[in-house]
């Protein structure tokens, strides 16, 4: 793996942010929406192989970034997501 041949993006249709590497799903965070229209975060993975490279904090990044874009909040139930917000106050706001 190259750190250039790994991105994130928005699946919507698996209600999820997903880390590739490549074409490969190596990771992801999903979410459901409630019926406030909040994006509930409940899980967030990486791939073993792929563990300690910071590639979790840089999909979570992405994921908050890509909400606030589109004017949404989120619950963070998953355990990841709820240490970010915390660790990284720029993302409090978003939180419900």
């Amino acid at each position: 793996m190259s750190d250039s041949s790994v991105t994130v993006a928005h699946n919507p249709e698996k209600q999820r942010y997903e880390l590739r590497d490549d074409d490969v799903v190596i990771g992801y965070t999903q979410y459901r929406p409630d019926d406030d229209g909040r994006l509930v975060f409940d899980h967030t993975e990486v791939d073993k192989g792929y563990s300690g490279q910071g590639l979790a904090g840089r999909l979570v990044g992405f994921t908050l970034d890509d909400v606030r874009a589109r004017g949404k909040r989120i619950v963070a139930i998953c355990s990841y997501v709820d240490k970010y917000v915390t660790e990284h106050p720029e993302y409090r706001d978003l939180a419900d």
